[in-house]
């Protein structure tokens, strides 16, 4: 079991640095939980209620896990570092075998059931991330394990789940509805329900995660953790703030989706409507209460990333540190090149990569829609004479422009707007960015090409 006392050492040395140091605040008060002010209700709520996952649980589940689930680097990363004008470190819980943080919950909940209870089996829903992790740690501690997937999972989570000793039920549209029919077959077949994130043992695992951090880099400001039903916001959370207050802990969740941000607010747990995001791993219409309270007297504060702002992190992360991020993982990076979060200039910055598991169908989409995005893949729409030779004028043009033909259309049965005699071409290009469209369009243009996005 690591000791206490290096996390109060470290967390008397980081104290002492955030009185002294000139990167860091000595204003308390900037650093206390945003949903949590002295003397409030939820104040008090929270700290009469949280109590059934401490410190001394994270400690304890890291002791049981060690043997069995690997500890994930937490690199420095330089460019990002540039980018961001802070110190940026990236947590990569997408390493694991797995694929995600989700091994650590789900072999800290296992590992401790009883020999009966590990006779009756276990049922999980999950659409990934769980399914995988629970798959195999039942398979490891020769536990009969049911998952029950929603029917539009994707092929290779379904394969990998199975492959990993699941037993793999696929019932109902979405995870919800896969969850309802996890819960009656545990109910008819007498087995134990793992819950994805509403469990304490669970949240003991993925607290880990900030044990972890702690040795890795003590004297960090601030993690950012993706925040779906909770489990990893809220052991990261007790981790860290019970050894270091002053280290901010934020959430990051999907816009279109943000119902621990709702939920905390109500006081409440709230349940959203459905909403499709690229942030699947997080995709929670309904928070676990027990995640909701921890949170509520530990975190700093949530943001929100649109989908725009996420593909366009999972491509950044893909280009930069040539590394996958799946959707939800990627959203702290999100955050960060929005500007989203706040007083980070020159600190240490944490952003925890909780899980690589992508379609490669949806990497791909992402890439093309990023490099649309940053300009380096561009539409061309131009109005030619339907003559010989009129189009190799226009490649020429473009050629010398030293912009890449990738694909080109001609549509002369459609081409509304257009006289007789001419017809509408679409051009697919590689280019350069924003600078080197707008070279090209005005050279095409003095040319004497007339653009469809004109007309």
């Amino acid at each position: 079991m690591i000791a206490r006392g290096f996390f109060v050492f470290a967390a008397a040395l980081v104290g002492r640095r955030w009185e002294f140091g000139s990167l860091q605040s000595s204003h308390e008060d900037e650093y206390k939980p945003a949903f949590c002010q002295p003397g409030s209700t939820m104040e008090t709520v929270a700290r009469e209620t949280v109590t059934d996952v401490s410190f001394e649980d994270i400690e304890g589940a890291r002791e049981r896990i060690a043997p069995h689930v690997q500890q994930s680097p937490c690199p420095y990363s330089e460019l990002f570092s540039q980018q961001f004008g802070c110190k940026v470190y990236l947590k990569l819980e997408n390493l694991h075998l797995t694929g995600s943080f989700k091994e650590r919950g789900a072999c800290n909940r296992l590992i401790q059931m009883s020999d009966q209870d590990r006779a009756d089996g276990v049922v999980a829903a999950s659409a990934g991330n769980h399914a995988q992790a629970v798959a195999l740690y039942a398979s490891k501690f020769d536990i009969q394990a049911k998952i029950v997937m929603p029917e539009g999972t994707p092929l290779v989570k379904v394969t990998r789940t199975r492959n990993f000793g699941g037993e793999v039920i696929l019932k109902g549209a979405n995870f919800d509805e896969a969850y309802d029919h996890a819960v009656e077959v545990a109910k008819e077949e007498n087995r134990h329900f793992i819950h994805p994130f509403n469990d304490s043992d669970i949240i003991a695992g993925q607290g880990t995660i900030g044990l972890e951090l702690l040795e890795q880099n003590p004297y960090l400001d601030t993690v950012l953790v993706p925040i779906g039903g909770g489990g990893m916001a809220a052991g990261i959370a007790v981790a860290i703030k019970e050894t270091n207050p002053k280290i901010r802990v934020i959430g990051v969740e999907a816009e279109v989706l943000s119902s621990m941000k709702a939920s905390i607010e109500a006081e409440a747990v709230v349940e959203l409507p459905a909403a499709t995001t690229l942030c699947d791993g997080i995709a929670v219409r309904r928070v676990g209460e027990l995640p909701r309270r921890i949170l509520s007297m530990y975190l700093d504060g949530i943001v929100t990333v649109s989908e725009q702002e996420v593909a366009g992190a999972v491509l950044d992360i893909l280009e930069t540190e040539k590394m996958i991020a799946e959707g939800a993982a990627a959203a702290p990076i999100a955050a960060l090149a929005a500007e989203k979060i706040e007083n980070i200039k020159g600190r240490r910055v944490c952003a925890v990569i909780s899980g690589g598991n992508i379609d490669v169908n949806v990497v791909a989409r992402i890439i093309e829609r990023g490099l649309v995005a940053t300009g380096r893949i561009y539409r061309l729409d131009l109005q030619l004479r339907d003559t010989p030779g009129a189009l190799a004028e226009v490649l020429a043009e473009i050629a010398e422009m030293d912009a890449n033909v990738l694909e080109v259309h001609h549509n002369r049965t459609f081409a509304e707007g257009s006289p007789v005699g001419m017809t509408n071409v679409e051009f697919k290009l590689e280019t350069r960015g924003a600078d080197h469209i707008e070279r090209l369009r005005t050279n095409l243009k003095s040319a004497g090409y007339r653009f469809l996005d004109h007309l």
